[in-house]
């Protein structure tokens, strides 16, 4: 008897918790508006940011002007060493360094063969 009271306090407090948070949401959603904040800064604000070609080049071990098979042996060797003994987030630093590179090497080449 004991267990189906709590049991049913818990059920009633997740409600009322889950409703509060909804609400607080809308309100958050209406104040934003309000505000003048578009969804493109709230994208903006909490999107994914791309790496800086310092920093990539350092996690690879590279340097900025590297060719792109340098880029992608690097980056190879990086992501299976760690998929094999390291963690997802050492895994995935390689994964995020990669592409700030090679749009580097891809805006280099496609200047080149224009100029």
């Amino acid at each position: 008897m004991a267990a189906r009271i709590i049991a049913n306090l818990i059920v009633a407090g997740a409600g009322v918790l889950i409703r509060a948070g909804a609400q607080a949401y809308k309100q958050a959603i209406v104040n934003g508006t309000k505000a003048g904040v578009a969804s493109e800064g709230t994208r903006a604000a909490f999107g994914a940011k791309q790496m800086s070609l310092e920093e990539a080049s350092r996690i690879l071990g590279v340097d900025r002007n590297a060719p792109l098979e340098e880029v992608l042996k690097k980056y190879n060797h990086l992501f299976d060493v760690n998929e094999k003994h390291g963690s997802f987030y050492l895994q995935s630093k390689p994964l995020s360094a990669s592409p700030p590179l090679a749009s580097r090497v891809a805006a280099n080449v496609g200047g080149t063969a224009t100029g």
